[in-house]
């Protein structure tokens, strides 16, 4: 049985909480890398019998000073601390990152947030982790604290397969790339878009291809194309088959960027539910085609392609 995990939206905790190890980070995807770090605190927890923490910030620091970034997460905030209550840690602390929050001093997070609130024995943080106002504060700096604070900062080396540092940043361009299995491998579970069906024009059923149209909202944009997918709805217990098509479908001349999803076998209404698309396997770029005859038979192809990924 999973314990239930507690969460707060300040550094005000329980005492059962304080004197704990204390993870710090945005855990964007949280991949195998991010794992990596889990693993060795729950190893520190065993050893020391303490309680595991984690500190992370809603919105990410990256969008919030940069408005301009829109398409940037791997993961959404549910998703998030879904991945969290599987990791069988204690507590998660989710600040608000606001103008306020990013002015403090990397010196006052560390005395007052760190030391004064939480008590913390271990702090576990990535090699390039930055914290405070204009990011001045570093790796070294929590090292040159530790014996003022009583803590012990923990900073292991990076996840490395291949040659390549296993990153959200890395992920997020193998997402772009259409590098979909690939990325899939480093999440250690299928990327996941969870939108609600919006109404559309209603294109692919006049062809014969109804499709439930989707925004991709704040979520990294995917190469451009055609992909098997696993369609789910209220829970992960049971999925249907279909696939995708993440583009602007140059074919109708649309604008807007949207996920439409096929389900093979499906006359349901989904209008107004949310769907959680798991993307499988890229299976083609998006094209314009010269007539609706020559669409029809490429989505016919695609479908036969996508069965074959998806048994």
């Amino acid at each position: 049985m999973v314990k239930q995990l507690k969460f707060y939206k300040n550094f005000r905790v329980l005492n059962k909480h304080k004197n704990s190890i204390i993870l710090i980070g945005n855990f964007d995807g949280l991949h195998l890398g991010h794992k990596k770090l889990f693993n060795l605190a729950k190893k520190y927890k065993k050893k020391f019998k303490l309680k595991i923490g984690v500190i992370t910030f809603e919105p990410m620091p990256k969008m919030y000073f940069n408005k301009s970034l829109k398409n940037f997460r791997i993961s959404n905030l549910s998703q998030k601390v879904k991945n969290f209550e599987k990791l069988n840690i204690d507590f998660v602390i989710i600040k608000k990152f606001d103008k306020k929050f990013s002015k403090i001093k990397s010196q006052t997070f560390i005395q007052q947030i760190l030391h004064n609130n939480l008590k913390a024995k271990y702090i576990f943080v990535s090699n390039n982790f930055r914290f405070g106002n204009k990011r001045e504060g570093n790796v070294k700096q929590l090292k040159k604290n530790e014996k003022k604070y009583n803590y012990k900062t923990i900073n292991p080396k990076p996840l490395v397969l291949k040659n390549k540092i296993i990153s959200s940043t890395y992920i997020r361009k193998l997402i772009s790339n259409g590098k979909i299995e690939n990325a899939n491998k480093l999440l250690g579970r299928n990327w996941e878009i969870q939108s609600l069906v919006e109404r559309g024009r209603q294109m692919g059923k006049k062809i014969g291809f109804p499709t439930c149209n989707m925004s991709i909202k704040n979520y990294v944009i995917a190469k451009k194309g055609v992909y098997a997918v696993k369609i789910y709805r209220n829970n992960k217990k049971f999925f249907l088959k279909g696939i995708a098509n993440l583009g602007y479908r140059p074919t109708f001349k649309q604008k807007k960027l949207l996920l439409e999803v096929h389900i093979f076998n499906y006359y349901g209404n989904l209008y107004n539910k949310y769907l959680t698309i798991e993307l499988i396997s890229f299976i083609r770029k998006e094209k314009k085609f010269k007539n609706i005859k020559q669409l029809k038979n490429q989505i016919n192809l695609d479908i036969k392609i996508a069965k074959k990924k998806l048994n």
